[in-house]
């Protein structure tokens, strides 16, 4: 019984050694996982951040993009509407010169314009009824002394002289057909007229006229309006 005894206890003894290994390589194995883990936790930890960090710029970036295009968006229309402001009141400045001014203006355009010296001259009822005589009179009076004679200073100084002058300048004109007309028609226009000629209409409106200016000036007047 005693030899049964002992291999008993040798066989338990080395089930307990061997337990005991298993146990130990068992501790290690799971060391080495959990460093493994830690380490692969904190790698992938790692790359998580750095993609958040790279969406973060990234997403900056495209503010930062989107913040400029506004700001350019928002810039080019403040500097539009300060060059519709510099037009109106070019436009508003021509529609309300002084009646003498006007009337000038108005008459160079006319004779600017005319052709055959036969047109008729549409304003706007305003113009119409306070200036538009003014125009076609002034304007005719230029059309005949450009077709007719001068005759000396020293004839039409005299009263009977003048009175020469002034017949041969309507003579002249009977003579050429010369004579814009005023006509009943009017448009709605800011200012200047329309001049018409048969089919043909010249658009002499100041509101036309300003906005054809534009088209050739803008860029220089956007120049120096906003670069010093």
């Amino acid at each position: 019984m005693e030899g049964i005894e002992k291999i008993t206890a040798k066989i338990a003894q080395d089930a307990q050694a061997e337990i005991a290994k298993l146990a130990a390589e068992t501790d290690e194995k799971v060391k080495a996982i959990q460093t493994n883990a830690a380490a692969q936790a904190q790698e992938e930890a790692n790359e998580i951040v750095e993609r958040g960090r790279n969406a973060a710029g990234e997403r900056l970036q495209r503010l930062q993009s989107a913040a400029q295009m506004e700001r350019r968006k928002l810039e080019l229309a403040a500097k539009q509407e300060i060059l519709d402001e510099a037009f109106a009141l070019a436009l508003n400045k021509l529609c309300t010169l002084p009646e003498k001014e006007y009337v000038a203006l108005l008459t160079k355009l006319a004779l600017e314009a005319s052709t055959s010296g036969k047109e008729r001259l549409i304003f706007s009822q305003k113009d119409r009824a306070a200036v538009g005589k003014q125009v076609v009179t002034a304007a005719n009076e230029a059309l005949v002394k450009e077709r007719s004679p001068a005759l000396p200073e020293e004839v039409t100084k005299s009263k009977v002289g003048a009175f020469v002058d002034k017949l041969v300048h309507n003579t002249t004109a009977v003579v050429t057909g010369t004579g814009l007309t005023l006509s009943e028609e009017t448009r709605d226009i800011q200012g200047g007229f329309v001049m018409v000629d048969g089919d043909v209409e010249i658009n002499c409106a100041f509101e036309t006229l300003v906005r054809l200016q534009r088209e050739q000036m803008e860029k220089k007047v956007a120049d120096e309006l906003f670069h010093s």
